[in-house]
């Protein structure tokens, strides 16, 4: 019989979750072409008003927009870039 060992796994959650949520993000990229503000408010976790007051007025995110009668749209990776750009200046 073999004596019994002891095994222990040191595991870094938010190092997996950074992990998780950008091969997430790369995969969103490459689906979606556009999105509007209710979608940016689905992959942001942030109410559609308060996108409207921090980022959607923002001369970057009004360069990147395209209108068509009052409906909007972003590129999705451009306007997270932007987006991310935007935040870290807080």
């Amino acid at each position: 019989m073999f004596p019994a060992a002891n095994i222990e796994v040191q595991i870094d959650k938010n190092a997996i979750r950074q992990y998780i949520n950008q091969k997430i993000e790369e995969e969103v990229k490459q689906v979606l072409w556009f999105v509007d503000v209710k979608r940016l408010a689905d992959l942001t976790c942030m109410s559609e008003r308060f996108l409207e007051d921090e980022f959607l007025a923002d001369p970057r995110m009004r360069a990147i927009e395209i209108k068509k009668s009052r409906k909007r749209w972003y590129p999705a990776g451009k306007a997270q870039e932007v987006i991310l750009e935007i935040a870290n200046e807080w």
